[in-house]
């Protein structure tokens, strides 16, 4: 897996695919439509607008709950990924969406806490994830998530998770 002589685009096709494994775990992340965009470790996860995510049709604006699994679904992605990053690139671990069991578990919320900053518009938006502080069993994310513009932040958030026992 981490042969220096595998072609670069078998490398991106793993990893691409192990991402692929991870979002297939969350049923509820792929009826959001939630996807992610990988610039090698990097990820920023993508909320497509759609109509179902509309909590009041009069203003329009996104709904808070589908507001704050976006940013949670985006800390657990990253926190995930990242913990496999480094077992995946050493060739130690091969996850694939077509081989059940092969994806790591998904660490578990202990709190989360959403600060709203303003109201989702009917278009797409953009959550990253950052990891503050991540331990064998316990690690804290701050997420934040936007639309239009990066510097005016939709809502941002701040969770705290148990890691599973590998």
């Amino acid at each position: 897996m981490g042969d220096r002589n595998e072609p670069l685009h078998q490398i991106k096709s793993r990893r691409d695919s192990a991402l692929k494994a991870l979002v297939a775990g969350v049923p509820y992340m792929q009826w959001l439509g939630v996807q992610f965009d990988r610039r090698g470790d990097e990820l920023t996860a993508i909320l497509p607008f759609d109509e179902k995510l509309i909590g009041n049709p009069r203003l329009p604006a996104i709904h808070g709950g589908v507001t704050a699994a976006f940013l949670e679904m985006t800390a657990i992605m990253e926190l995930a990924w990242t913990a496999m990053w480094e077992d995946m690139e050493a060739g130690r671990i091969a996850p694939t969406a077509e081989v059940p069991g092969s994806v790591p578990r998904l660490p578990k919320t202990i709190d989360f806490t959403v600060d709203y900053l303003r109201s989702g518009l009917p278009r797409d938006a953009y959550a990253r994830a950052r990891i503050i502080r991540s331990g064998r069993r316990y690690a804290s994310v701050h997420v934040e998530t936007w639309q239009d513009n990066r510097s005016r932040l939709m809502a941002q958030a701040t969770g705290h998770f148990l890691m599973p026992q590998q």
